[in-house]
């Protein structure tokens, strides 16, 4: 079964007729999209976009075989052109299945969102799901068969995916394709990036994709070390990476620090932005964590770590640093960083980048200073991808 891809884009497409944002600046020639739409083998069009007939024709194909047209859009999707020749569009109730004279069936797949996802399966056995924007499937049961293909709003709803992967609807070998494609993410390097770290990948539109056929899927960097100044936007980064999984464990080292109302202000601004599914965990004693099977951990951040186990060892004292204090903190840094190398979990760890500022004052900041650059530095030797934020952006040192 082979599906091409007519369009890729948001219900408005890419870049958005008179937005002037810097996405739709960028995106032109390769990284222009039309909304999205899926010709399957010829015989079955999903949504019937305008223009649907000249993308078709630019991918090399024609849509006088087409036999049945479904919608899948929300009510206020893209207005729906027929091209002579092409029958009515229809939309498949939910949880019916609907049976083509070309062998392929169409199940309508309940959402938590309006609109209509279809499961599809081909003549050959070949499986694939499509998402319509905003949505993700509702209802799912596990266990599931993982589908050979998904094609979903990966950016916009990164937590269709993780429940998807919850019940194995989403297995390894599943190749995820982003579609709906929005100025969300800048196009280009940027997307590919953020794409990758869910195990997924973009295509250009007119790509024709082989169900069942293999993929180079995108591995997903199992230890990452995101590094960044103050308000740089680390944390969110270090977020976006699991939030297409489920049941992310979120390992907060900072405490509650009772009483102080800015501190718990944070704390709740980072709560309100996190999946309902990720469980907080809050600790410094990282290294149990790491040893332990389980789920995903986000480790936020080891600055506080660092904080924590200077105060352990006496590091602020001069005395207590020279007479074993600096060796005790050695110690505890090297027990870490064997227990992130020995790690068999997915860790996303987040860090301050404090050596490119003003050199501090009192000799204790100098030190937290210097223990923190050595930390981060022996942290990153055991990450296969290393980013540093900047102003909101990510630039990959590693990885």
């Amino acid at each position: 079964m082979d599906v091409t891809l007519l369009g890729t884009g948001a219900p408005a497409g890419l870049p958005r007729p008179d937005c002037p944002c810097a996405a739709c600046a960028a995106a032109q020639g390769e990284y222009a999209r039309a909304a999205t739409a899926l010709l399957v083998d010829g015989a079955l069009l999903l949504d019937l976009t305008p223009g649907a007939a000249f993308a078709a024709a630019r991918a090399g194909h024609s849509l006088a075989g087409v036999r049945q047209v479904l919608l899948s859009h929300p009510h206020d999707g893209p207005a729906v052109e027929v091209p002579a020749g092409l029958p009515q569009p229809g939309r498949v109730p939910d949880g019916r299945e609907l049976a083509l004279l070309t062998g392929h069936r169409v199940r309508a797949v309940a959402l938590d969102a309006p609109g209509t996802g279809y499961a599809v399966t081909g003549p050959d056995g070949g499986r694939f799901l499509y998402v319509p924007p905003g949505g993700a499937p509702g209802g799912l049961e596990a266990p599931a068969e993982p589908y050979d293909l998904i094609l979903a709003d990966v950016v916009g709803r990164p937590d269709a995916l993780a429940r998807l992967r919850a019940v194995g609807a989403a297995g390894p070998t599943t190749d995820v394709v982003a579609v709906h494609l929005d100025h969300d993410a800048p196009p280009g390097p940027e997307l590919t990036r953020r794409l990758a770290a869910a195990g997924a990948r973009a295509v250009p539109d007119g790509t024709t994709l082989a169900v069942g056929s293999y993929e180079d899927v995108p591995d997903v960097p199992r230890r990452t070390l995101v590094l960044g100044g103050a308000r740089s936007g680390k944390s969110v980064e270090a977020e976006r990476r699991l939030e297409s999984f489920p049941d992310v464990v979120y390992v907060a080292t900072g405490g509650s620090r009772g009483g102080d109302t800015e501190w718990a202000a944070r704390v709740g601004a980072h709560r309100e932005r996190r999946p309902g599914s990720w469980r907080t965990v809050e600790t410094c004693d990282l290294v149990p964590l790491l040893k332990d099977e389980g789920p995903p951990l986000l480790v936020d951040c080891l600055s506080l770590w660092l904080t924590d186990a200077m105060d352990a060892v006496g590091a602020w004292d001069d005395a207590e640093w020279a007479d074993g204090g600096e060796r005790a903190l050695r110690d505890r840094v090297r027990e870490l960083t064997e227990a992130v190398r020995a790690t068999r979990r997915t860790v996303v760890a987040v860090s301050n980048e404090v050596g490119s500022g003003i050199v501090p004052a009192t000799a204790s900041g100098r030190r937290y200073r210097d223990e923190l650059g050595r930390l981060n530095a022996a942290f990153a030797g055991e990450c296969e991808q290393v980013l540093l934020v900047v102003a909101g952006q990510a630039l990959v040192l590693r990885g």
